[in-house]
């Protein structure tokens, strides 16, 4: 039972833990549920907790005062560390007979924690919920740079990455028009292709390839074709990673997750097939590295405070999301194990299509 502490003398004891892979706002974020905590709960101990769930797991975190989240605002990374915990290992036992799962919740009951503010991506948010299921207080924070977390329109780090993104389309058009080229742009998102189609469009790419639409290799092939005939000797094929070919797309899952490098592999094709140089280039974490722009800054400040009010009304197993302009509260049951992929009846899709994107198809 979530006590009420504010009015009270009783000590309230939060956790704050950063996981899965890094990006820009994660340090925005935990200064905004920093400085909400600390101004609303007065008898508050903030505990950061190291390396994302392997701390939580292990027993390794440090009480933080509030001096320690000044200036992080635009600082990348995270100052509490992160690791990678995968879901699936979560309720597997080890030769002690537990569980990674059981130890979480160990150390949080006996080490009196009573509430736990999470940042993560995907695979957080399915842990999070089964601890929420267990008995842990737990408020989320939407983090990826892929944009694929269900439930929210933006995620913290997407925008960042879209900037980055666009600036290697912009700076490879000046390479690619001076020497009459095809660049193969390779970009992340994992399975879905929101940085690859917002940062194309942002950057002017003349193919755009995504997950979601799979593609056929011809259609790419005219498109570089016509943009020749009309007198413009180079393209810009903005591919992300996880884009496969209608082929491709027909394999077992076993053989399509084994696909690697999809930029290397086009280009490879391309540069047999056409009369011209086809360089690839993948950017890889470049993307999510670095500072937040002003527009992840104020997200990720409202996620902050909206988490800090979620906690100190004791509103737990809930995401804090973007929906429209406000911040609200999604129950974590509506969020967990979902994956948010591009509609094919997007607007995005539809307006890249008017501005004579090929999308492959």
């Amino acid at each position: 039972m979530f006590k009420m502490f504010i009015q009270g003398g009783t000590i309230m004891k939060v956790g704050l833990l950063t996981s899965g892979g890094d990006c820009q706002g994660l340090n925005a974020v935990l200064r905004g549920v920093a400085k909400t905590l600390f101004g609303l709960i007065p008898n508050l101990e903030l505990y950061g907790i190291l390396d994302g769930y392997r701390g939580l797991i292990e027993g390794e975190w440090r009480r933080m005062g509030p001096e320690e989240f000044s200036g992080i605002l635009r600082q990348g990374g995270t100052i509490l560390g992160t690791s990678r915990q995968p879901f699936k290992e979560m309720q597997t036992l080890n030769e002690n007979n537990t569980s990674k799962l059981n130890m979480m919740i160990k150390n949080y009951k006996e080490n009196g924690f009573d509430a736990l503010v999470i940042l993560g991506g995907n695979g957080t948010h399915k842990t999070a919920y089964l601890l929420s299921q267990n008995g842990v207080n737990v408020v989320t924070i939407p983090k990826t740079i892929d944009n694929d977390v269900y439930g929210t329109d933006l995620t913290f780090g997407f925008d960042s990455a879209v900037e980055k993104a666009t600036y290697v389309i912009d700076a490879i058009h000046t390479t690619a028009a001076s020497h009459g080229r095809v660049f193969v742009i390779e970009l992340m998102g994992h399975k879905v292709g929101w940085i690859t189609l917002c940062a194309g469009i942002a950057g002017g790419a003349d193919v755009i390839l995504i997950p979601e639409i799979p593609y056929d290799l011809e259609n790419v092939m005219k498109a570089i074709e016509d943009r020749n005939k009309q007198g413009k000797n180079f393209s810009i094929i903005a591919i992300a990673e996880g884009a496969m070919t209608k082929d491709e797309a027909e394999l077992p899952k076993k053989e399509r997750n084994n696909l690697i490098a999809p930029g290397n592999r086009l280009a490879q094709i391309l540069s047999e097939r056409l009369e011209q140089d086809v360089r690839a280039i993948v950017p890889g974490h470049l993307q999510r590295g670095g500072d937040p722009t002003s527009t992840d800054r104020l997200l990720c400040s409202r996620f902050g405070a909206m988490a800090g009010e979620l906690v100190k009304n004791g509103q737990f197993g809930n995401m804090v999301a973007l929906r429209g302009t406000e911040i609200v509260a999604v129950p974590l049951e509506e969020v967990a194990g979902k994956l948010k992929s591009i509609p094919a009846d997007a607007q995005l899709l539809r307006h890249a299509k008017l501005l004579g994107i090929s999308m492959g198809v």
